[in-house]
């Protein structure tokens, strides 16, 4: 147990490390070398857990699907909305998010590692998107699949353009605002009002994951009940602007 505990922080360890690598270089001037500098490890370590670079920019790519989610919500467009800002919030802050965007839209390896992360985002909100309508959220007219192949895209119009003319310094007002453009075409009125969208919202988000898994680790309560205590907290607009 303490050698497989071991070799997943060696792991998570090399991915950091080539995700910076890759988000400063792109995948053309990425190198191992630089990889095993940064992580500081043995090339065997990295060659261990990854065969080759490729195999190691589709884990960097992987890897932001395996971090904390943002918490369920009774409301599904809500979790939608969540879901944009929290990656929105955390693209300028996280490497691993930073370089799996680098990834999956630079030139240089969209034949190489396919989509990048952009399928596993579409399948993401479609599936969302889906429990929304399920619960009647969404107008008659949106088809699951169709808005998350859109919303998807235009996310990844507003990082881009965020990034080439702000460095992502506005990209959560950016994606606060495409939520608010987009989200009457899909929402139901009843729903749409509910919305929380402002652009401190990947924020709060991500502070109410960090004050749920802080409080699990301390013990006593189960961590699914604290996590649906801080749900219904936020959706009760309790700490939120």
């Amino acid at each position: 147990m303490v050698r497989q505990e071991r070799a997943l922080r060696t792991r998570r360890l090399i991915l950091e490390a080539a995700a910076s690598v890759f988000d400063e270089f792109g995948y053309e001037g990425a190198t191992i070398g630089e990889v095993v500098s940064r992580a500081g490890v043995t090339r065997g370590a990295v060659y261990f857990h990854f065969a080759s670079k490729r195999d190691l920019a589709q884990g960097v790519v992987a890897e932001q699907f395996a971090q904390d989610g943002v918490p369920e919500r009774s409301c599904k467009l809500q979790e939608f909305v969540d879901t944009g800002m929290v990656v929105a919030h955390l693209m300028p802050r996280d490497p691993l998010l930073s370089a799996g965007a680098r990834l999956s839209l630079g030139q240089d390896v969209f034949d190489d590692i396919g989509g990048g992360a952009i399928p596993g985002w579409i399948s993401q909100m479609e599936r969302l998107l889906v429990a929304a309508s399920e619960r009647g959220e969404l107008l008659p007219h949106v088809v699951p699949a169709d808005t998350a192949w859109l919303i998807t895209a235009a996310w990844t119009g507003v990082q881009i353009q965020s990034q080439k003319l702000s460095g992502r310094a506005d990209l959560e007002q950016r994606m606060s605002g495409l939520f608010q453009h987009l989200m009457p075409s899909v929402a139901v009125p009843g729903v749409l009002g509910s919305l929380r969208m402002s652009p401190d919202r990947g924020a709060q988000v991500v502070a109410e994951v960090a004050a749920v898994r802080a409080a699990a680790e301390e013990g006593g309560e189960e961590p699914a009940e604290r996590q649906a205590g801080a749900a219904e907290a936020v959706a009760n607009g309790v700490g939120v602007g």
